[in-house]
């Protein structure tokens, strides 16, 4: 019994090359068509993604490292105020020196500081403005005025741009009560 193809005269290499054929065109099309497109396509927004991201969580730690600064600022003069040359505890003088604010402020202990970046100066002045420090020389005084500034080196450093520092202060005055 004859088939179809051999009364039409189509051998077996003729069937091959039709068969080649039909695959060559449907290798053609998946290659025209965009699958796996999108996975390059979100690995390139991941990579911006995640650059954005990571920028925006160190820019966080800058505001909470310039918080700490300030904060700081605030309790070196608080401590400084209330150990001035008058205090006393049960007879014995508690007066503290430059080197001992700054020792207190860098043990402040605020998570995700680094002690050995934080530069403290402590300056003494007569309140108001123009009079002189009495009784000592020294203007520790109560009713003179006791400034703190605090400066932090922050490292800031976003994937994909240049790595810088910044110097982040703050200063805090207030009048010394003991």
């Amino acid at each position: 019994m004859k088939t179809a193809q051999s009364m039409l005269g189509i051998g077996p290499s003729r069937r091959l090359t039709e068969a080649l054929r039909q695959s060559t065109r449907r290798t053609r099309s998946r290659l025209l068509r965009e699958e796996g497109s999108s996975i390059v396509e979100i690995a390139l927004s991941m990579i911006v993604l995640s650059m954005i991201l990571f920028g925006l969580l160190r820019m966080c730690m800058a505001l909470y490292t310039y918080h700490f600064v300030s904060d700081a600022a605030r309790e070196g003069t608080r401590y400084a105020i209330v150990h001035g040359s008058a205090c006393q505890v049960s007879g014995v003088s508690c007066t503290v020196t430059t080197a001992q604010i700054q020792t207190y402020v860098k043990n402040l202990g605020f998570p995700g500081i680094n002690p050995a970046a934080i530069t403290v100066t402590t300056t003494y002045a007569a309140y108001p403005a123009g009079t002189t420090c009495s009784p000592s020389a020294a203007c520790n005084n109560p009713g003179n005025l006791a400034t703190v500034t605090v400066q932090y080196v922050f490292p800031l450093s976003i994937p994909y741009v240049k790595t810088r520092t910044l110097t982040m202060s703050s200063t805090s005055a207030m009048v010394i009560s003991q």
